[in-house]
């Protein structure tokens, strides 16, 4: 099975696009803090390998591959996570309006099991057209941004029509870069798609 580390909505509907039949949720709750001294790209895979094998370790004993993944959002050399208020989340999204910012997300594989593991990171970038205040700030008052790394969401939400460009894997932004996931999955866990 497929033990995804996640508690995002997004990625598991994502996960379940890859054709894996027994996809299990397990949400690692960790606290999630950067490393000043990281890079953002280094950070998200550190995260998501954390969060990984923190679950393996619940699950010790079990036959399955655990998935984790973190995603952070970087302009101009600032990263923006999650936003802490309302407040926050338009101080992003002034900050991201008009201009292009790229969405870094870490993947981990950790098989139970073998204790194998392997990570990467994808990066793609967005650019916002130029927004309004009145645009941002019904955008925040909907509540969509408070959960999203940088504050705003690129499917299913108000705030895909304030993406003008990507560069990359769309659903990078989304939550998980699919395209190099599955192929990274059916290199490292061929099983995992194996019909019953």
């Amino acid at each position: 099975m497929l033990i995804l580390a996640s508690q995002s909505p997004r990625r598991a509907s994502l996960v379940r696009l890859l054709g894996v039949n027994d996809v299990v949720i397990q949400p690692a709750n960790l606290h999630e803090a950067m490393e000043p001294d990281m890079s953002p790209a280094e950070n998200v895979e550190r995260l998501a390998l954390h969060k990984a094998r923190h679950i393996a370790e619940l699950r010790a004993g079990e036959h399955g591959i655990v998935l984790g993944a973190d995603t952070t959002v970087v302009i101009a050399g600032d990263v923006l996570e999650k936003p802490l208020d309302t407040q926050d989340a338009e101080r992003m999204l002034i900050k991201l309006s008009g201009e292009t910012h790229t969405v870094y997300t870490g993947v981990a594989l950790f098989d139970i099991e073998t204790k194998r593991e392997t990570s990467f990171v994808e990066a793609t970038d967005v650019t916002f057209r130029p927004l309004s205040i009145e645009e941002i700030r019904d955008y925040v008052a909907t509540g969509s941004p408070m959960d999203k790394a940088g504050a705003y969401g690129i499917q299913e939400d108000f705030g895909a029509v304030f993406v003008s460009r990507i560069e990359g894997d769309y659903y990078n932004v989304v939550g998980l870069p699919l395209s190099r996931l599955y192929v990274t999955l059916k290199q490292f866990a061929e099983d995992l798609f194996e019909h019953p």
